[in-house]
């Protein structure tokens, strides 16, 4: 009998819950100036299609102009058995939201990805975790269809325990808890560099 209520109420959380992507909520009072600098992707949920795969660090720097830009580094398998290291760079254009951004490839990382996407920063401490979101695609009922999410960490060892708890919460939040897999950080990149 308990495991029913259990059962139900947990079926209830999960339909009251919103999914839908103009209702995510994104980080309040973002400061760019802090984010900047190295960030260890250390979970990741893919989007439909070619993506790194692990090993993946990610520099965000901020321009001379205010704007933001990043480069990114991450094995990845192209041709169905090369496996090699994709360098990216992107560029982000500012919307009202300050932790909102759309962010553009260029190089050979604009024929690998879609191009244009959107860079969320779900929430962030600055100095030891952020989760990071963007949806390509929004399906007929509001919910996203290919999206990717990345949880990042400044330590490339991963998240310290005080933070786990945090992220899990934000995870549920995205709709994506359960969706994500581990990002190794094996040296293969440095290695191949």
């Amino acid at each position: 009998m308990l495991r029913c209520i259990v059962s139900l109420c947990l079926l209830a959380v999960c339909l009251a819950q919103d999914c839908q992507v103009a209702n995510i909520q994104v980080m309040q009072n973002f400061d760019r100036t802090r984010y900047v600098g190295t960030w260890y992707a250390v979970a990741k949920k893919d989007p439909i299609g070619l993506f790194l795969l692990d090993n993946i660090v990610a520099q965000f720097v901020m321009e001379e102009d205010g704007k933001m830009s990043a480069t990114a580094e991450g094995r990845v398998i192209i041709l169905n058995n090369w496996e090699t290291c994709a360098n990216m760079y992107a560029t982000f254009e500012d919307t009202p939201d300050p932790a909102k951004f759309k962010m553009k490839y260029w190089g050979a990382a604009a024929t690998l990805q879609s191009g244009y996407d959107d860079h969320w920063v779900i929430d962030t401490d600055y100095d030891n975790y952020a989760v990071h979101y963007a949806c390509r695609e929004v399906d007929y009922d509001g919910t996203c269809l290919d999206g990717y999410s990345f949880i990042f960490s400044r330590h490339p060892t991963g998240l310290r325990p005080e933070d786990q708890r945090i992220v899990t919460q934000r995870k549920q939040e995205l709709c994506l808890l359960g969706k994500y897999r581990r990002v190794v950080h094996t040296g293969f990149c440095q290695a191949s560099s």
